[in-house]
């Protein structure tokens, strides 16, 4: 791992710089404690500054949440005239792709700068500050075991948040309708890992169940593959609903701990088999399905890959690979929202000729309308996109 340095006491120091947004170390660091104003670390960080903290913890939260309002402050709202002479802010109209990547580029921006506020860690990952909570067990999770050996380390604040809000999510899990009523509520929930998506939007859940139930309505399954398996809940609902085997396949390794773990407390490790494979596992099922990352656009860091499909490469690959691993009459199902086309990142048509470029059909679609809370805000930049998403599920099948 790379290092971070800075001066301390008259003295050199270094540790290992831990990042997984894959981030460079700052190569300039200050000490920072409960001394420094807001509008200072604001400055500094915006500059490039690290601020490796030395005051008390939960002080550090209150300077990132400070810097958050100033780098978030409102400009002056634009309106456009309509032709009713009616205003309607910016934040409502439709977004092209060029807005979209400016918005993602002042996004990326934001994240640097909250990311300035640095926090050190002992070998075994405690914190040396006051007030500062044992995250030890959330480190572990994220980072893997401790290693005394390797000394000390730093990283940002906004990181080791997003370990802690991971390891409470993984204690709680997501509770999945589609999973079935059981005496015990840990049955049908879903434990995600930190770095592997979080199965929080149900709509394209709700659509696997639906269709399964139809499907099952007039034949068995006796093998389905899924494909990009992640947390492992769809196949988890394929297993549930009846499939008789399942494949699950992901390509990350901590997505396959993940399905694992998941799948073990679910009591259907011996209905579902894990395997690594970009895609596809050897041989033909009945049913596959697959949910790709569905906006086509360059992930801005690893922990991004589940949004961001760039090139729409995983999408691509499950299409012109289907058709091979499809058993005579057999159906893939494509799990893809159309936020894609809203952002003006990728258009219907090319989405249609991808598919028939693959040597496939599409035997029919269902569509549901997201209920995610910032599909209602008013006040996301991508509100207009949002508000019009459908997320559906493509039957296609080989021509």
């Amino acid at each position: 791992m790379p290092t971070i340095s800075w001066s301390e006491g008259g003295e050199a120091r270094s540790a290992l710089w831990r990042s997984e947004r894959g981030s460079a170390p700052p190569k300039r660091v200050v000490l920072a404690d409960d001394t420094l104003s807001a509008d200072s670390a604001y400055r500094l960080a915006c500059e490039g500054t690290g601020l490796l903290w030395r005051g008390d913890f939960q002080n550090a939260r209150l300077l990132v949440q400070a810097l958050a309002r100033r780098t978030d402050k409102p400009a002056k709202v634009k309106a456009k005239k309509t032709k009713d002479q009616s205003l309607q802010p910016e934040a409502a109209l439709p977004m092209t792709a060029a807005a979209f990547h400016l918005h993602r580029q002042a996004q990326a921006q934001r994240a640097r700068v909250l990311g300035m506020v640095l926090i050190p860690f002992d070998a075994d990952y405690a914190i040396p500050l006051r007030r500062a909570p044992d995250a030890k067990k959330a480190c572990t999770q994220a980072w893997g075991a401790a290693d005394m050996a390797a000394g000390t380390s730093v990283t940002s604040l906004r990181e080791l948040l997003g370990f802690i809000s991971a390891h409470e999510w993984r204690k709680k899990g997501v509770e999945i309708a589609a999973l079935g009523a059981f005496p015990v509520v840990t049955h049908n929930r879903i434990h995600p890992h930190y770095a592997v998506f979080s199965p929080l939007r149900g709509e394209y859940i709700a659509l696997v169940k639906e269709a399964l139930n139809q499907k099952l309505q007039k034949k068995a399954i006796p093998l389905a593959f899924d494909i990009g398996t992640g947390t492992g809940v769809l196949a988890a609902v394929l297993a549930r609903g009846g499939v008789a085997s399942v494949v699950a396949t992901d390509q990350d390794p901590r997505a396959l701990v993940c399905a694992r773990d998941n799948l073990l407390r679910l009591g259907l490790t011996s209905q579902i088999k894990l395997a690594e494979h970009d895609l596809f596992p050897e041989g033909q099922a009945a049913l596959i399905v697959c949910n790709p990352p569905w906006l086509p656009a360059r992930p801005g860091s690893p922990l991004e890959r589940a949004i961001y499909d760039e090139g729409s490469s995983m999408l691509l690959g499950f299409l012109n690979r289907l058709a091979a691993h499809l058993s005579p009459a057999g159906e893939g199902w494509l799990i893809l929202s159309d936020l894609a086309e809203h952002l003006g990142l990728r258009t219907r048509t090319e989405l249609l000729a991808a598919i028939e470029s693959a040597g496939l059909k599409v035997l029919g679609r269902m569509d549901a309308k997201p209920q995610h809370p910032k599909a209602s805000d008013a006040g996301d930049a991508l509100h207009a996109a949002r508000a019009a998403e459908v997320t559906s599920l493509w039957r296609l099948t080989v021509k």
